[in-house]
């Protein structure tokens, strides 16, 4: 009887985030079973949870006449899908499992540090390419269009602090329950510092194997297809697909607490 509560708060949440858009049907029925989980848990591994879902999503929706043009060069639109939930999602889901079988304060902030990485990637990205501004591929230093798959900004770098912090933030009213003696502003610091490298690492990634495509107007994209056809690889490795980046960005935003306050 105490799991009605959790499964109808994530059915509903589910059903909620599909109707308006956020996900698409695998999204929602993946984003449902990850809502029970953290909803099951308690607020404290909700609403990072939460924070991270709800204000990236708002972020991927607004201004999209303004990143049109970034969209059309990214594997996937706003809408996220299952594998997107798993990439963004996937691994604080694994350490809130591993807390509840072996419960240890430092997987609490790998749980959060996993989420602050997923909202510094995605709020570095969405704010990056709506601001538009000199944007640099990191691993060459060439000027490169806005949204282009390895490429900073000023823009999209105080973004992805400002996500991580929103994140990190969001634990604060929690936190003094996972301290176990460590002082809250350097295990904080090393979270939201965790998350920010880790978003930096999903660039350096996404500059160097990441699959891109060669476009019929010659741009690069992440999109392996166009008007139903294959498109000839242009640069990275063929399978390493930006939920493989996203996925490698959130596990090391996750198991950088985990380790260093283990």
């Amino acid at each position: 009887m105490a799991l009605i509560g959790p499964i109808l708060l994530a059915l509903a949440f589910a059903v909620l985030a599909w109707r308006i858009g956020f996900l698409s049907g695998s999204g929602a029925a993946a984003s449902g079973l990850l809502a029970f989980g953290v909803v099951a848990a308690g607020w404290a591994w909700a609403i990072p949870g939460l924070t991270f879902f709800v204000l990236s999503s708002l972020l991927s929706r607004a201004g999209r006449r303004r990143k049109a043009a970034a969209e059309r060069l990214a594997e996937k639109g706003s809408r996220r899908d299952a594998g997107q939930v798993l990439a963004n999602g996937g691994v604080a889901g694994a350490l809130l499992a591993l807390h509840a079988l072996a419960p240890h304060p430092a997987l609490y902030w790998g749980f959060v540090g996993a989420f602050a990485a997923a909202a510094a990637d995605t709020w570095g990205t969405e704010i990056g390419t709506w601001a538009g501004g000199p944007t640099w591929q990191v691993a060459t230093g060439r000027r490169v269009l806005p949204g282009t798959s390895g490429g900073v900004s000023l823009a999209g770098t105080l973004g992805a602090v400002a996500g991580a912090l929103a994140v990190v933030g969001s634990a604060l009213p929690f936190a003094s329950r996972f301290l176990e003696g460590w002082s809250l502003g350097p295990t904080t610091a090393l979270v939201a510092g965790a998350a920010v490298g880790a978003a930096l690492l999903d660039s350096v990634l996404g500059a160097t194997v990441q699959a891109r495509y060669r476009s019929p107007d010659g741009a690069l994209t992440e999109r392996p297809m166009a008007d139903g056809r294959p498109l000839p690889l242009a640069a990275g490795w063929r399978g390493i697909t930006n939920d493989v980046v996203n996925l490698a960005c959130t596990l090391v935003g996750g198991l950088v607490p985990v380790i260093a306050l283990g």
